[in-house]
């Protein structure tokens, strides 16, 4: 059965003095709230716990900058994770398909779409799509007039390299566009509902999908405002994601923080129990290693990296090596530590009306840092 999140959140509440609690977590709350204050972001929600625990769950701010709109909730607010997509949903699906056998991380992409093809191709593997040393570019643009998600796929596989496969790291959607088409093509189904049927629905996610029904928007965070007023409510805000029909690898996945809380507890419970209801250990595993030319990158996820532009390390001052994560464009966040037992998620809406988007970048960095410091901090101890 699931446990609703606030109703755990609750039992360790009920384990724990209040004012104790309140305490432990005060730090973060106020690095929270001093983003609303900022107007790095309207709203946000938080989920910090364990593998088998949630420690802190809260909504802070309001979905719009509106004081009437409501709090945003960690258990039903829907989220446009953005680039989490590419750890929630492709990350997660090949996995379950390298754990079955049916996909080989060291294969030609071109072995399994034969459309992959020219200038150095050939050499490009699955792998290299994931830790981003494919040689892909770090962006190219799929909309055209009257674009399809067909015409935009075209698009995306005939885009060329600029560097030599396996070479150097390089950050880049495309590789997740192009993964997302590898499991559809090893799958046999659409990527939405191979991401529901491989991650979603075994992970308890019962409110993440791609493209929200229109019933639930309601429930959905609103993420770029319109200038007659009007807001993006329920629509991937990533033009690429759109033109590919809301569903692609990098962006287009809609959450909740419970959800994704059910999410990073699988991962911790498979790398530190060995909880092998999912995938197999060995192979969760294997996609936290790095490789001599992948950087800071893993399969799928990033890892903590020494920043040279004076700001605070992604993932704060106090993560470690053990830690794995990700951010989106809309202001989302997730990491784990498996050593500590610990992970963290913070979602936000930063892409709603920033006062300028150089600024909010940078806003939104100081945040992330302070919410992962304290978190960490609270469970723990100094770091």
């Amino acid at each position: 059965m699931r446990i609703p999140l606030l109703l755990a959140a609750l039992v360790v509440t009920l384990a724990t003095p209040c004012h104790l609690l309140a305490q432990r977590f005060a730090a973060l709350d106020a690095a929270v709230r001093d983003g609303v204050r900022r107007g790095t972001f309207p709203g946000a929600v938080v989920v910090v716990g364990r593998a088998d625990t949630i420690l802190h769950a809260a909504g802070y701010g309001h979905l719009t900058w509106s004081a009437r709109d409501a709090v945003p909730d960690p258990e039903t607010s829907l989220w446009d994770i953005a680039s989490l997509s590419k750890v929630v949903a492709t990350t997660s699906a090949i996995a379950v398909l390298v754990d079955r056998g049916e996909l080989n991380l060291d294969a030609p992409v071109m072995s399994y779409l034969p459309e992959f093809f020219g200038g150095g191709k050939d050499r490009v593997t699955v792998r290299m799509l994931l830790d981003h040393t494919s040689g892909l570019p770090a962006w190219s643009a799929l909309t055209v007039p009257n674009v399809t998600p067909q015409i935009a796929a075209q698009r995306l596989l005939g885009v060329g390299l600029q560097r030599t496969p396996g070479t150097t790291v390089r950050y880049s959607d495309l590789n997740a566009m192009v993964a997302a088409l590898v499991i559809e093509r090893v799958s046999g189904v659409p990527f939405d509902l191979a991401s529901r049927g491989a991650v979603f629905e075994p992970l308890g996610m019962l409110a993440t999908a791609f493209r929200p029904a229109a019933a639930d928007n309601v429930l959905v965070v609103p993420t770029e405002r319109f200038r007659d007023g009007s807001a993006r409510v329920g629509t991937v805000n990533d033009a690429n994601a759109r033109a590919l029909g809301g569903v692609a690898g990098h962006a287009g996945v809609f959450s909740t923080g419970a959800d994704l809380a059910h999410f990073a507890q699988k991962w911790l419970r498979t790398l530190r129990q060995g909880d092998s209801s999912w995938v197999r250990p060995i192979t969760a595993a294997s996609f936290l290693l790095r490789s001599p030319t992948s950087g800071t990158r893993a399969l799928g996820w990033d890892t903590p990296a020494s920043p040279t532009d004076g700001l605070p390390p992604l993932y704060g001052a106090c993560s470690t090596q053990s830690t794995f994560g990700h951010t989106g464009w809309t202001g989302t966040m997730i990491w784990f530590d498996p050593e500590a037992d610990l992970f963290v998620i913070l979602l936000t809406n930063r892409s709603f009306a920033p006062r300028s988007g150089e600024k909010s970048m940078a806003e939104m960095r100081l945040v992330r840092a302070a919410v992962s410091d304290a978190a960490r901090r609270a469970v723990v101890g100094n770091c």
